[in-house]
């Protein structure tokens, strides 16, 4: 049986490869470890898996006489510099050394392919956001007239919140923003966490009381590897279902991200973002304004045109009135007319009754006069004959006693001086005895 020593192995593996490979080869890999050395060179582990599962695995070189170009230009064309976790299309020579084993040196990238790649996978997120039927939802919300009442997730160190906030707060108009910073990662592989987390957090406080108006997510622009945390799947997902306006600001001017495509409004810009912001309420300023003289204008229009029926009306009313006053003057004219005929009718009535009643009180007081004259004759001639005179001419006397003209001598005492006048003459006496009468 023939032997070999392992140097010899190695070198008919490597006299065997260099026969049958062709000089170079184009391969789809993805790069699992990437550094670079001191001496310029780039020291890759090119890998081929489905998710966790690792199928293949083969170091490789690219050396620094190489890698000075093509690194250079790689970036010139995608954007981004050669990366872990990139998907390269690379033009390799296999080696195999007999001390190091098997390799691979990169002599190409092609670019493009990466570009596509990228666009691939950011094209699969699209479809499925719209397979899952959210891809418009943000983009449906009405953002408020007035956006003033702000919830800003971005990295609190990031100069394009400096920029936007110094836009928002220094805006010539003086309009006034209450703005609550929500702090997020805006790069690398825990951004798109970071960012949905601050999500939530808005979410929690959106869903207790509607303090915000919309959401604002901004940073300051950057490397084309840095915005591919903002084509992840669950971050637009988030963004598409959120339900405030989502208005986002990334900083870059070439190409939209998958946010950018799901969010209600997008600004290239935190700069743009803010100037937005104002020009929304410049434009409702605006707007208030031409609403006012509108109203200026229909209230002008309203009172004119109620002045002009106010005169009409005025003039109106004058005719009423004079054709009124001129009616009642007439009325009035009739009834004094009437009344005088009616007083004089009454009067003269009222003047036939008087005379009638004068007439029959002449009658009537002369009757009473002649019966008080016959009873004042009676009654003089019934005096005359009750006159003491009279009766003393008639050979009757009168008694007095102490003065008063007596009428029952019983009452007096024996001895009473009494006094009896007669017509001719009066006598003094005193009683002694009295007799009592047959008629007493």
């Amino acid at each position: 049986m023939q032997h070999f020593s392992l140097y010899e192995l190695n070198q008919k593996i490597k006299s065997v490869l260099s026969a049958e490979l062709e000089p170079t080869y184009w391969v789809i890999a993805e790069i699992g470890e990437m550094r670079v050395g001191q001496n310029g060179h780039c020291y890759l582990d090119l890998v081929e898996k489905n998710e966790d599962y690792l199928y293949a695995k083969i170091r490789a070189t690219i050396w620094s006489s190489t890698f000075r170009g093509l690194g250079a230009w790689f970036e010139s064309i995608t954007g981004e510099s050669l990366r872990s976790g990139l998907k390269i299309l690379a033009q390799v020579e296999v080696k195999f050394h007999h001390l190091y084993g098997l390799s691979l040196n990169v002599k190409d990238i092609d670019a493009q392919f990466t570009l596509g790649e990228r666009a691939l996978k950011r094209q699969q997120v699209i479809n499925q956001l719209v397979e899952d039927g959210v891809f418009e939802m943000n983009q449906a919300l009405t953002l408020s007239e007035v956006p003033q009442r702000l919830a800003v997730i971005s990295s609190p160190a990031a100069a394009g919140l400096g920029d936007f906030m110094d836009q928002l707060s220094g805006n010539r108009f003086g309009y006034g923003f209450k703005i609550d910073l929500f702090k997020a990662k805006m790069q690398g592989n825990e951004a798109a966490e970071s960012i949905i987390q601050a999500l939530h957090r808005i979410y929690e406080l959106y869903e207790r009381h509607p303090r915000y108006d919309c959401v604002v997510i901004i940073r300051g622009g950057g490397a084309q590897v840095d915005l591919d945390c903002f084509d992840n799947y669950d971050l637009a997902a988030h963004v598409a279902q959120f339900p405030l306006p989502i208005i986002t600001g990334i900083g870059h001017e070439r190409d939209e991200t998958v946010i950018d495509l799901v969010a209600n409004t997008r600004k290239k810009t935190p700069t743009a973002v803010a100037e937005f912001l104002i020009g929304q309420l410049q434009t409702f300023e605006a707007r208030l304004d031409e609403l006012a003289r509108s109203l200026i204008q229909i209230t002008e229009n309203t009172l004119a045109e109620q002045d002009y029926r106010l005169e009409k009306l005025k003039s109106a009313l004058k005719l009423s009135v004079v054709s009124r006053l001129l009616n009642q003057t007439h009325q009035l004219d009739q009834l004094k007319i009437s009344l005088k005929n009616t007083s004089i009718t009454k009067l003269a009535h009222q003047q036939d009754q008087i005379g009638q009643l004068r007439s029959s009180l002449e009658q009537s007081s002369r009757r009473m006069m002649q019966e008080q004259a016959l009873k004042l004759e009676s009654t003089g001639k019934l005096i005359q004959l009750l006159d003491p005179e009279t009766i003393l001419e008639r050979g009757f006397s009168i008694t007095y006693a102490d003065g008063i003209p007596l009428q029952n001598a019983k009452q007096l005492p024996i001895g009473t001086q009494i006094t009896t006048k007669t017509r001719s003459a009066v006598y003094l006496s005193r009683l002694e005895k009295t007799i009592p009468s047959k008629n007493a």
